[in-house]
């Protein structure tokens, strides 16, 4: 038997999670493992890679996702009924251990920093106008999925919109 002369220290830099951050910034669509939104998708919208001295003294990451997808849409459907059926969408802001999701190749072309401010996150209130602010951007977004610069890009939105597998 093999006995290492000291035991592996739990403070240091190296742990199993430190190259993970690289992975996680923000545009990069990931699935939700742990919680109430499990098994749904999300952007990172901000990542905190030592946490804060407050309450979250882990790697975290802030996420906008979808709680609840747009409808189903056929060819023969009209446009007013592809935007009606586009409404459903709900939307969830939420900060997640970094552990709790798992990113995905894909990344999307939505600029949501300017919509998902940290400060309007602490009151119910101002959490409800950002998550209709998202709710805004992600129907405009999904409405318009042909608007976009890169295909990399095209192809995560499309990505992004449609549900899980599994």
């Amino acid at each position: 038997f093999f006995f290492p002369s000291q035991p592996p220290c739990r403070d240091s830099k190296l742990t199993l999670n430190s190259g993970k951050m690289a992975i996680i910034k923000s545009g990069k669509v990931v699935i939700v493992l742990a919680g109430r939104h499990a098994g749904k998708k999300a952007v990172v919208v901000k990542t905190f890679d030592d946490g804060n001295d407050d309450d979250k003294r882990f790697s975290h990451c802030l996420i906008a996702g979808i709680a609840r997808g747009p409808r189903k849409v056929t060819r023969g459907m009209s446009k007013t009924t592809v935007e009606k059926r586009s409404r459903t969408m709900k939307p969830f802001v939420k900060y997640v251990n970094v552990r709790h999701v798992f990113p995905t190749r894909y990344v999307v072309d939505m600029d949501l920093k300017k919509a998902v401010d940290e400060a309007d996150l602490a009151s119910a209130e101002r959490k409800v106008d950002v998550k209709k602010g998202l709710k805004k951007i992600f129907e405009d977004k999904y409405l318009n999925q042909k608007d976009v610069t890169s295909e990399k890009k095209a192809t995560g939105s499309n990505y992004f919109f449609q549900k899980l597998r599994f």
